[in-house]
């Protein structure tokens, strides 16, 4: 095709302040493919206002509207998406390379002691988003004294923590928001069988997980088409093209609204021809995907129809599950997320529940986070901070 690594992915600018910019990606298609790039959009905070997919079932080009901030590191953006592109030998029957499964990341341990204070873990938290370490699992407590003492098993994106420069400048950045209140702060690669430990789920208690995710969408008796519910529309079309079928969303945009419906595709195997996003006035979101099954047919059994559009249902009504159960004379606020097949989560989840505890003014007295099957983060809240 002619085409470098470099022009994989585009990032063009803004045309005026507060406009959005343009991020067109023009690689080798696979399934799955649209859920790995808004992972990563995501990941980086940004917000998507619009998008245009088409694809042959080998190449694909994608064009992203998205809204950022001043802060965003536009050129890390562009590696990172150009790194999850198939190389161009995918495209042209040449992937021997391809088929060999990537190497698990290095697991790290952040160890830190610093003096409590209101906000300090959304305050960390923040400054390893931005260095672009990903958070595998989190133990926190806080000692009587008014000390904290800070578990982090995280991953480098950049996959160069194991470098001292790396290091330094990650303690660097910490001490530059802790201050005097950092005692220590140690950065260690772990072994194998602590980095086993760290990636198992604990589970919950089945009543905690009824709780928080309602009945299995397996169980539920199969709904008939086109399924309305709250601000959602679902409805599939089979008779507007004579090897896709069509599905047409309607509904309210929230945090992730694309990656959501892109990891649910992805992990019925769905692959997506033509798809567009566009949203209106009031947060409304209008979505047409021109879709086929694995084996290249349409999704004509109504079984399955009605299990997908189930599925995308549950998973914009409700992308993340909360609850808060009672403990004594505290409380613990339960957060957790679906995760991929593949056993990767949500991106910023832990960022967004420690910015919303801190913009709330409430006390976090221990974390317990596990990672990455379920994602579920445990927080100890003040009782009288969450009272009515």
């Amino acid at each position: 095709m002619g085409i470098l690594y470099d022009d994989l992915v585009i990032i063009g600018p803004s045309e005026k302040e507060g406009d959005p910019r343009v991020i067109t990606v023009n690689c080798p298609d696979k399934t799955g493919l649209g859920c790995d790039l808004c992972r990563i959009i995501l990941f980086f905070g940004l917000s998507i206002v619009r998008v245009d997919v088409s694809t042959d079932g080998k190449w694909c080009y994608i064009v992203f509207w998205v809204i950022g901030k001043s802060t965003t590191r536009w050129s890390s953006l562009q590696d990172r998406l150009s790194a999850a592109c198939p190389s161009c030998s995918s495209a042209s029957g040449f992937s021997y390379f391809q088929l060999r499964p990537p190497k698990p990341p290095d697991v790290f341990l952040l160890n830190f002691c610093c003096y409590d204070r209101k906000g300090l873990l959304h305050d960390v938290t923040e400054v390893l988003c931005e260095l672009e370490l990903t958070i595998k699992k989190v133990k926190v407590s806080t000692t009587p004294d008014g000390r904290v003492m800070d578990l982090f098993f995280i991953t480098d994106n950049r996959e160069l923590l194991h470098t001292k420069k790396r290091q330094e400048d990650a303690h660097n950045h910490l001490k530059t928001v802790l201050g005097d209140a950092m005692i220590s702060c140690d950065i260690s690669m772990v072994g194998p069988e602590i980095t086993a430990c760290s990636q198992t789920s604990t589970l919950l208690p089945s009543a905690i997980i009824r709780e928080i995710f309602g009945s299995n969408i397996e169980d539920e008796p199969p709904c008939e088409l086109p399924q309305v519910s709250g601000n959602i529309s679902i409805t599939m079309d089979n008779s507007l093209s004579p090897a896709h079928t069509l599905v047409q969303i309607v509904c309210q945009d929230h945090k992730g609204l694309l990656y959501d419906m892109m990891r649910t595709l992805k992990d019925y195997n769905i692959k997506i021809s033509y798809g567009r996003l566009t949203t209106k006035p009031r947060r409304n979101c209008e979505v047409d995907l021109f879709i086929m099954q694995a084996d290249g047919k349409k999704v004509v059994d109504p079984s399955k129809q009605n299990a997908l559009c189930s599925r995308l249902q549950m998973e914009l009504l409700r992308p993340i599950r909360v609850a808060v159960v009672s403990r004594g004379p505290d409380a613990e606020l339960l957060v957790a997320n679906p995760v991929e097949l593949s056993g990767k989560g949500r991106p910023l989840v832990f960022f967004d529940i420690t910015h919303a505890l801190k913009m709330l003014n409430v006390c976090i007295f221990s974390v317990l986070l596990y990672a990455p099957i379920m994602h579920v983060r445990w927080v100890r809240l003040a009782n009288a901070l969450i009272a009515p």
